[in-house]
């Protein structure tokens, strides 16, 4: 009787961490249980789970979060899960951890066992530009429609009608610290997730860490911020991808030039028998094509998928074109106002396996599982993040810029009430259209009523003039 108490016991929190694809903290999981136990008895059974790997544990202390190892589709929320019945997934990646375990269609399948072969047991294959030059947008798909409305639907983050990269803006934070981390874990990082926390949010590096680890992540978080900053004007254009190589690649070629402009010479891909275009009349060519054929795709799925596809099959660049091709495809996402991608949760061998398969085989239904996979797991995670954030107000998230010059300037120039007043009235008179003025006046007001030593730093104004503006306007 005892035994068959303890296992129920242990049974309800693994059905609790079930129902949270994104993963359960502690608090979360005390608090959806019928009959919470002691916090030192519920830790005692998460760590028994843990031990017999019926959950993974992923971080430490107040930061652990529990997950359930190897989720099938079949084991997630209908909402997540893709219908396919042309192809169904037969199971998980051979050969690797539970943790790791991840569905495959027989063809991604059929694609892993044979890129797992011996290298000297492969065929060795040069760029085929014909991959590149047959795919017409709109007309060809790497994705089925099913795939392709399915990924609308659990990436609709409600907010499609507001500017580009309103949804990115609003999760900023979080993304920021989960693509630089995932993506440079890809990339055989060593940092830690809480590693990776204090190098963005205080800019400490972790001791005993090569310097390029911090660099690469430092890298990824200047070209996210480039990437979610710019979102109305980004796109599939030598000036995007361009400086989306220059700002991850800074500071880690040994050709201070190289990052930002296109491969000069051959290269060769370890651990693969593909030999990328040489030539650089033809790779220019290529790239070129490659930004004229992904403009045109409207389907940002499609197109996101499309630049994981042929971004590290052309290998523009010296090298970084697959942390290229991962941010890339976050550029049709962010500018639709969907759920970002941040391969939350994918193998780093796995991933390289499915890159392997397009190198190698021309092929991309491995690489297409990893995607849809990856993109369920993302999904999720900000899907909570956002109903943790909760509504924005959609009228300050579209004049936030102008509220911010407005309030700053009143700051700086140490006005009291009645100058700032006027001025808060005469600047919106200039620049904001006369049936939204007095919302916006209100709010500006109210923004300066509300200021104290914990928020002013929004508005880019220095300690020392925050200090001499308050002393006036309380006066």
């Amino acid at each position: 009787m005892q035994g068959r108490t303890r296992e129920e016991n242990l049974q309800a929190i693994e059905r609790v961490v079930r129902s949270r694809p994104e993963g359960a903290a502690l608090p979360d999981i005390a608090g959806a249980l019928e009959a919470a136990p002691p916090r030192r008895t519920l830790q005692y059974r998460l760590r028994t789970l843990v031990d017999s790997g019926r959950l993974v544990m992923e971080g430490s202390g107040r930061w652990a979060r529990y997950r359930v190892p190897g989720v099938m589709l079949s084991e997630l929320p209908d909402f997540l899960v893709f219908a396919e019945p042309k192809r169904p997934f037969v199971g998980a990646v051979p050969e690797k951890p539970a943790a790791e375990a991840q569905p495959l269609s027989e063809a991604g399948a059929e694609i892993l066992e044979y890129v797992r072969r011996p290298v000297t047991a492969r065929q060795p294959v040069g760029y085929d530009p014909e991959f590149l030059f047959s795919y017409r947008p709109n007309d060809s798909f790497y994705l089925s429609r099913e795939d392709r409305a399915r990924l609308r639907e659990i990436g609709r983050a409600g907010i499609a009608e507001q500017p580009a990269g309103t949804y990115a803006k609003q999760i900023l934070n979080r993304l920021l610290i989960d693509l630089s981390w995932n993506s440079s874990r890809l990339e055989g990082n060593t940092y830690s997730l809480l590693d990776t926390l204090r190098l963005i949010e205080v800019g400490e590096a972790a001791e005993g860490k090569d310097r390029r680890d911090a660099q690469m992540i430092l890298n990824h978080k200047s070209a996210i911020e480039f990437l979610v900053e710019a979102a109305e004007d980004i796109g599939f254009d030598r000036y995007t991808v361009l400086n989306l190589h220059a700002a991850l690649a800074d500071n880690l070629l040994p050709d201070p030039d190289a990052p930002g402009r296109l491969r000069r010479f051959g290269v060769g891909i370890h651990g693969s028998v593909f030999h990328p275009l040489e030539a650089p009349q033809l790779v220019e060519e290529c790239f070129d094509r490659f930004l004229a054929t992904a403009a045109a795709i409207e389907d940002p799925f499609e197109q996101a998928f499309f630049a994981m596809v042929h971004f590290p099959y052309l290998q523009a660049f010296d090298d970084v074109n697959k942390r290229v091709s991962r941010l890339a495809a976050n550029i049709p996402l962010i500018r639709a106002n969907l759920s970002p991608l941040s391969f939350e949760d994918v193998p780093r061998d796995l991933y390289t396996e499915a890159v392997l398969g397009v190198y190698e085989l021309r092929r991309t239904e491995l690489l297409r599982d990893v995607f849809l996979w990856a993109y369920q797991r993302s999904a999720a995670r900000y899907a909570a993040v956002r109903q943790s954030l909760g509504e924005p107000d959609p009228f300050r998230l579209r004049h936030r810029a102008a509220l911010h010059e407005v309030v700053g300037a009143v700051i700086r120039g140490c006005m009291d009430k009645m100058q700032a007043n006027a001025h808060v009235e005469t600047w919106t008179a200039q620049h904001i259209e006369e049936p939204e003025r007095g919302r916006f006046c209100e709010i500006a007001e109210r923004e300066l009523l509300s200021l104290h030593d914990g928020n002013f730093a929004r508005y880019r104004v220095r300690p020392s003039e925050f200090a001499a503006w308050r002393d006036v306007w309380r006066n």
